[in-house]
Parts: C-alpha cells; sequence; structure tokens
C-alpha cells in the first residue's frame, strides 16, 4: 500500500526558506520519478517540480525557477523540496505525487503560508 507523507510546511516570512520532506513506503521508490505539486487558494493545482528516479530534474515550473530545488534519498525513500527566497504567492498546500502507470498516489499535504 502507497503511502506519501508530507512534512516541513509551515508559516515563513517573504524572502525565506523552508524545505519540504516527503516520506513514502509500499513501492520501490528507487523506480520511480516524484513530483511536487501546491494547491493555492483559489487557485488549480500546479506541477511545481518533477524528478526523476536517479535524481535528474525534469520538471520546473517558471513560478518557482532559480529558487527551488527538488532532490531525493533513494536510501530513505524520501523526496524533498528546498525553497527559497519565498513570496507569498507560494503560499499553499504543497504535495508529493506518484504516478504508477495509470493511478495517482498522493500525501495529505503540508500547509506553506508566506506572510509578514
Amino acid at each position: 500500500q502507497v503511502h506519501l507523507v508530507e512534512s516541513g510546511g509551515g508559516l515563513v516570512q517573504p524572502g525565506g526558506s523552508l524545505r519540504l520532506s516527503c516520506a513514502t513506503s509500499g513501492f520501490i521508490f528507487s523506480e520511480n520519478g516524484m513530483s511536487w505539486y501546491r494547491k493555492a487558494p483559489g487557485k488549480e493545482r500546479e506541477l511545481v517540480k518533477r524528478i526523476s528516479n536517479v535524481g535528474n530534474t525534469v520538471y520546473t515550473s517558471d513560478s518557482v525557477k532559480g529558487r527551488f530545488t527538488i532532490s531525493r534519498d533513494n536510501a530513505k525513500k524520501t523526496l524533498y523540496l528546498e525553497m527559497n527566497d519565498l513570496n507569498v504567492e507560494d503560499t499553499g498546500v504543497y504535495y508529493c505525487h506518484l504516478q504508477m502507470g495509470l493511478t495517482s498516489y498522493w500525501g495529505l499535504g503540508t500547509q506553506v503560508t508566506v506572510s509578514a
């Protein structure tokens, strides 16, 4: 059974940083690409970053270029999102995502709030 559990969100001031983690279980982590999405208030869920199974970044949203870094530790079965120079538009719920064949798996998300 696939489990994705995000953590690391919180309240941060503009210009600040956060590191999100997604602990996984129930599948072979090292064989699967992973993604981070976010859902801002009043907006559609947006793909932020995607990483290959071996750690190559394969997609970056224009809105986070130069500020966010996706990475993974295959030994720990954990996905990360390093977020720097945060601004109020980065506020939202951040989700870890796995696509295996036709099936999508989502975590419950972690709230990131950027506010002065």
